[in-house]
């Protein structure tokens, strides 16, 4: 079985955010919810400035410690590494988002899901059809797009970004895409002094 991971290419992200509308649209992500993020700095100094962009997304941990946080076992690794919620089981106590040393974690508040994405409680035929899969007090993350993923597509973020800078795919198999990207371009995971091994790497 495929242990799945992603690799982002930082000479190659502009800043678009095309990456999280589309995870926007394809989770029905309601107002105040985010999946992936583009974090932007600026370096130097006028007139020689540039601007570098760092997407960031939930790090599939092999060690994930929002996982060992959940009291209730709501969180769970896949076989095939894809970390998840479960929201039937989720009680919303927060554990799992303190854990988290990469932020990626959001819990569901009333507001998020009533107030619709335009304000005054007015939900949209769109909204309304994808809301059914929030449980407000429960919490939520990126999934890999796992529906997606099980149906052989590759991440709605990774299908959508124009410049190609987000590579998925197998970790396990040496010829993959990502994997020949980590060896070749000494790609790393976020913050290493973690001890969580992400199954997300970046290059330069």
């Amino acid at each position: 079985m495929a242990t799945w991971g992603m690799v982002f290419d930082l000479r190659r992200c502009i800043g678009c955010n095309a990456c999280a509308v589309a995870c926007k649209q394809e989770n029905s992500l309601p107002d105040g919810v985010f999946f992936t993020k583009t974090l932007s700095e600026e370096v130097g100094e006028y007139p020689d400035v540039t601007r570098s962009y760092v997407p960031t997304i939930c790090n599939h941990c092999e060690d994930a410690p929002c996982e060992r946080a959940c009291p209730t076992g709501a969180t769970y690794t896949r076989p095939d590494g894809i970390v998840m919620v479960d929201r039937d089981k989720c009680i919303g106590c927060g554990t799992c988002i303190v854990a988290c040393p990469y932020d990626q974690r959001t819990r569901l508040e009333p507001e998020m899901l009533n107030e619709g994405l335009f304000g005054g409680g007015r939900l949209t035929p769109f909204e309304k059809q994808g809301i059914g899969r929030f449980t407000v007090g429960t919490v939520v993350k990126c999934t890999f797009c796992h529906e997606r993923v099980d149906a052989g597509l590759l991440p709605a973020c990774v299908a959508t970004c124009p410049t190609e800078a987000r590579i998925f795919g197998d970790l396990d198999d040496p010829t993959s895409r990502p994997r020949q990207l980590i060896l070749e371009r000494r790609g790393r995971q976020p913050l290493p002094e973690k001890n969580t091994n992400p199954r997300v790497f970046y290059i330069d």
